[in-house]
């Protein structure tokens, strides 16, 4: 009996990321899932490394009984690789990676974990997590100070405890078991299982016949529950290759950060030309990560697309758009619309306010001053000055009363303007001006003669 694997390998951006830092890999002899983080870039750099320094395992046949020992190897050199790198840029301090991985030799089979991405088994009807998750929650949970229930809800949820960061030394579980024809396996970030339930998962493994229809699915769910973080996937099936009709998939899958910087990761290939391409292709991701197919070692044909289809016939789910590959996209537009839309409210509001004010206290203003004919005292509302050309006060009243006729004090201050509290108040001033002021001589004569004639 000849064991072999069918498989398919899917990632993708999610909803609220900008790029991906999540890398799979899927081939013959080895599967893998790395989740990425340490800020702009560095998650990225993190799970391409891990992946790009185990992947070479799938080209070579291995011993049974030295599996764990060669899978731990390649982990220290991934955690090596970290360290060099972050030697050469200080910036790239704080990533780290989890890695998953699984290394086939016939039925036998090597698990390596650290972190908290994870491997499920679907054997038959049972249905298990093979991986503990190296978490702080998880932690709690073993400890029974928290309930499972409680842990998507934890505010140190996504505190992990073990990592390859190329710091610390590598610690992870590693374990050795028997595959069976017809076990599924999937291994994952936490962009899905912490977004899809552990029976929604095994519901869909259990369903989905063909494995690129199941982790295209699970991709989908994940994003309809919000997709918060990077989704990657990875199902395996394991197949007898002389009664399956299908047969196993004929070539690697690089899915992922890794895939996106594969021509620049290779090993031997550590040059200031390449980290200034990695630093260039920092962008936003496919919005799912379309698994590219490499050469196979024994010289199978790649296929072009593992799911027989391009993605622009792929039927979008009812879910936040995201950002496409090469594309200024809807999300990255809209998402500035609704903060340009309330700073012009404000900006509206402020000036609307402003102005209103202004005009209030401008119309409470009162002076006293020339008349607009510059012949007599008039009363003005405002301010006596301009704005970009517009004048702020307004001539309410003409006095009549003649400059000429002031007493030069009086006439002095008037040139001045004279500020009054209210019309009320610049009537009064006018009242007084006009009783210190010279009568004209036709005027004083009238009042002579008036008051002649009342006396005779």
């Amino acid at each position: 009996m000849t064991i072999a694997l069918r498989y398919a390998a899917y990632s993708d951006v999610g909803c609220l990321r900008e790029g991906n830092e999540d890398s799979g890999y899927a081939g013959q002899h080895l599967l893998a899932v790395a989740d990425g983080m340490g800020g702009y870039a560095g998650g990225e750099v993190a799970s391409s490394i891990a992946i790009s320094s185990i992947r070479r395992l799938d080209a070579e046949d291995h011993r049974a009984d030295d599996m764990a020992e060669v899978l731990q190897q390649a982990v220290e050199q991934a955690n090596a690789s970290l360290s060099r790198r972050i030697m050469e840029e200080p910036r790239l301090e704080n990533m780290g990676t989890t890695l998953t991985a699984m290394l086939w030799s016939g039925p036998r089979v090597a698990l390596i974990h650290i972190g908290d991405s994870r491997a499920y088994l679907l054997r038959g009807s049972r249905f298990e997590q093979i991986t503990h998750d190296h978490t702080l929650v998880q932690t709690l949970v073993d400890e029974g100070k928290i309930t499972e229930e409680e842990v998507a809800t934890h505010p140190q949820r996504s505190l992990i405890l073990r990592a390859l960061d190329g710091k610390s030394p590598v610690d992870p579980d590693i374990s050795i078991s028997e595959a069976k024809v017809g076990d599924r396996y999937l291994l994952c970030s936490d962009g899905l299982s912490g977004v899809v339930s552990k029976k929604t998962i095994h519901e869909t493994l259990a369903t989905e016949a063909d494995p690129r229809t199941a982790v295209k699915k699970l991709i989908d769910l994940a994003i309809r529950g919000g997709g918060p973080d990077n989704i990657t996937a990875v199902i395996a099936d394991v197949i007898e290759t002389d009664t399956d009709r299908e047969g196993p998939t004929p070539a690697s899958q690089l899915v992922g950060a890794a895939d996106q910087r594969r021509d620049v990761m290779e090993q031997g290939q550590d040059t200031p030309a390449r980290r200034a391409q990695e630093l260039r292709a920092g962008g936003d991701t496919a919005e799912m990560d379309p698994v590219r197919d490499e050469q196979d070692p024994a010289g199978s044909p790649a296929y072009a697309d593992p799911y027989g289809e391009s993605y622009d016939g792929y039927e979008e789910p009812a879910a936040p758009r995201r950002p496409r590959d090469g594309q200024p996209t809807e999300y990255h537009t809209k998402r500035w619309w609704p903060m340009i839309l309330v700073f012009v409210i404000l900006v509206g509001i402020v000036a609307g306010a402003g102005y209103y004010f202004g005009r209030q206290y401008v119309d409470g203003q009162y002076y006293i001053g020339p008349s607009e004919s510059g012949e007599t005292v008039a009363i003005y509302r405002g301010i006596d000055t301009d704005l970009a050309g517009l004048s702020l006060s307004e001539q309410v009243e003409d006095t009549e009363i003649p400059l000429d006729s002031l007493t030069d004090a009086d006439r002095q201050l008037i040139s001045g303007n004279v500020p009054a509290d209210d019309l009320e108040d610049a009537r009064t001033t006018v009242d007084a001006l006009r009783e210190n002021a010279t009568p004209a001589p036709g005027d004083e004569g009238d009042e002579e003669t008036g008051t002649e004639e009342g006396s005779g």
